[in-house]
Parts: structure tokens; C-alpha cells; sequence
């Protein structure tokens, strides 16, 4: 489909489990350059049993995730349905959907996205894109991050593309490659310590900044192989459950003196990698994290040279639905959406499936 706008609905769920964030966007190509407008746009947050059960599903059983698959391919229909009609769009070119990611194990050639079943389409409606991951897995890469295609055609402007999510990840131009990589966690540990706390999130990081850090376990964060591996390089929850949090829990310190550490690391992690390159560089930051003024502030003082932007509101939130509905729509037109420099993968490929009425 090859055509100079495009008129979709982007959807993404993040393993912060905040949601699914749904974007109505008009995508327009001109002589190769792309461009972007984001219309209405929302966050569907999840109930509190389908959070549990999203949290639980890395230890279900493959007849248990088979169930939990059509059950949250319906879940997210309905959600998709329901901000069509609210919002009369008409015209849809395609829904293009990340779905949610439950299992990501890259070097055991495992990762699973649940609400890409191809039912989707007939439940929507729609022409549904979706299901971006299982190509690039299957030829050897990581899966991840998808995200720097975009941050290349649509946020060339800027040095670095930060993302502040469930995990940061980050890409850049170096050597006429786009390189991308995760970082290290971030939502999903701090949310895991303000929800201990009684809080859905530490709004502002106002907790981590009210708690003291601890020197023996930010250095044994920072002293955890993955941040010493070569990109490129994946995170999962996988990572935060077995080794994150099992040893953040082994200091007797409180959950606010554990808000204060991690986010210490966030920041100290996020500047050592930037300290490689150039320092000197500006450095967008989308994504949940962006709203954490207590995290941004340090990280700006670690990179007192850096030109640091947040940019409004829907580019923020929505960042990563706009750039799966640039995914969604590159695959449309037989184009390149996933970088092998990026994800490890042997060549650049289109990845996703296409699931017509």
C-alpha cells in the first residue's frame, strides 16, 4: 500500500502495566522524509485482576498462556473497538498493534506478544499490523528494541532518543548505523517499590527523593554483568523478577531508601552510557519516565553538557504507539522496520504479520 498519507490507530502495552496506550495518528511521507501528527490519544488502564494476571503470566504454563492469549486478544478488541467508536475515526488504513509482551528470552529463540492472534482483525474490523518481534527472534536477533526505526525517520533532529518505560533503552547514529540497546529497568522496579508503598507510582519521584541511597547496593546494581555485556542487548521482566529485585531485596533498608537507589542507578546507568559517546549531544526523552522530575534532574546533573528535551505531552505518552504505527505501515509498503544493527539481527528485514478482514 503505497500512498503518500496514512490514516491508523497505533497500540501499545507496556511492561510497566500501566495500560494500553492508543493513538489515532496521520503518518505522511514527502520525497522520503516522514512526518507526523498524533490525534486523540489514551491510556485504557488494565483492571486490577488483569494486571495480576500479566504479572503472573511468566509462570503459566503454555496451556495457561494459550487461554490468557485469546482472553486478552478479545480484552484488547473491545479496547480497540471502543476508542474507534468514542472517537469517530473512519477511514482507518490499519490498527497496528506491539500487543503485550509476556515472554522475552532472545538467546533461547523465545519471545511472546499476547493480542496478536489473527482473530484481532475480525474482532476489530479492521486491517490489524501486529505481531513485530517473532521474525527478527526467529533469524537470530533480539526482537528488541523496534523502536529506533522510528526514532531515525521521525526524530533525526536529536543526538540521542531516550525512552523511560518499564526499562530505558536508548538509540543513536554511530557509523552510519542506527544502535540501540536497553539501558537498565526503570517503572517496572519503581512502581514495584511505590506499590509497596501505597502508591501507583512515585508521582515526581517525591519518594525517591525523600529516601536516603545505599553506597553497597547501588554498587552491586551497578556491578551487575548485564550493564558490562556489549550491546546489542534486551531486557525482559524476566530480568527484573530473578535478578533485580532478588537483590534489591537482600538489603534491609526501606522501600523509600530503595526508591532513592534505584533511581540513582537509573540515572548514573543512563549517563554512563551517553559519557561513551558525545557528551555534548541532545538527548530526547519520551515515555512514563519523562514525568519523573526527580530522576530527570539527576540525570541532568550526571550530563551537565547535554542538551536535554522533553517534548509535550502526547509525545511523551504516546511515543511508542506513534512509532509501532510507523512499524505498522512501513510494513504495509514492503519497507524496512526493524534494523539489524540494532537488534543483532544478520540484515535489516521487515518484520510483522498482516491480518485482513
Amino acid at each position: 500500500m503505497i500512498k503518500e498519507s496514512y490514516n491508523v490507530v497505533g497500540v501499545m502495552s507496556g511492561t510497566s502495566l500501566d495500560g494500553t496506550d492508543l493513538a489515532h495518528i496521520i503518518l505522511t511521507v514527502k520525497n522520503g522524509v516522514w512526518s507526523y501528527e498524533i490525534l486523540e490519544a489514551e491510556t485504557a488502564a488494565y483492571s486490577a485482576v488483569w494486571v495480576q494476571r500479566l504479572k503472573a503470566a511468566i509462570d503459566y504454563t503454555a496451556e495457561e498462556l494459550a487461554v490468557l492469549n485469546e482472553e486478552y486478544t478479545i480484552l484488547l478488541s473491545s479496547l480497540i473497538n471502543s476508542f474507534i467508536v468514542r472517537n469517530h475515526i473512519t477511514g482507518i488504513d490499519a490498527v497496528c498493534s506491539h500487543g503485550h509482551t509476556i515472554l522475552h528470552r532472545p538467546q533461547d529463540g523465545v519471545t511472546l506478544q499476547i493480542g496478536n492472534l489473527p482473530q484481532i482483525a475480525a474482532l476489530t474490523g479492521q486491517r490489524v499490523v501486529c505481531d513485530f518481534r517473532v521474525a527478527d527472534v526467529a533469524l537470530g536477533g533480539q526482537g528488541a528494541p523496534l523502536v529506533p526505526i522510528g526514532d531515525r525517520l521521525l526524530f533525526a533532529d536529536y543526538t540521542y532518543c531516550l525512552n523511560l518505560g518499564g526499562f530505558s533503552n536508548i538509540s543513536f547514529e554511530e557509523n552510519g548505523s542506527r544502535i540501540a540497546f536497553d539501558i537498565c529497568p526503570v517503572n517496572t522496579v519503581l512502581n514495584y517499590y511505590a506499590n509497596m508503598l501505597g502508591h501507583e507510582y512515585d508521582n515526581g519521584g517525591a519518594l525517591a527523593a525523600g529516601g536516603n541511597t545505599d553506597a553497597g547496593l547501588l554498587e552491586a546494581l551497578n556491578a551487575l554483568d548485564f550493564y558490562a555485556a556489549p550491546y546489542p542487548k534486551s531486557l525482559g521482566f524476566e530480568f527484573v523478577k530473578q535478578v533485580a529485585l532478588p537483590l534489591i531485596e537482600s538489603y534491609a533498608i526501606s522501600p523509600q531508601d530503595k526508591l532513592a537507589t534505584f533511581t540513582e542507578h537509573v540515572a548514573l546507568q543512563i549517563a554512563a552510557v551517553i559519557n561513551q559517546k558525545d557528551v555534548n549531544g541532545s538527548l530526547l526523552i519520551t515515555g512514563g519516565g519523562a514525568y519523573n522530575t526527580f530522576l530527570i534532574s539527576r540525570v541532568k546533573q550526571l550530563l551537565p553538557q547535554a542538551t536535554i528535551a522533553v517534548p509535550n505531552d502526547k509525545t511523551i505518552q504516546y511515543k511508542e504507539a506513534l512509532i509501532f504505527a510507523l512499524l505498522g505501515v512501513l510494513k504495509l509498503r514492503g519497507e524496512v522496520n526493524v534494523l539489524g544493527s540494532v537488534t543483532g539481527a544478520p540484515y535489516n528485514h521487515t518484520g510483522g504479520v498482516i491480518y485482513d478482514l
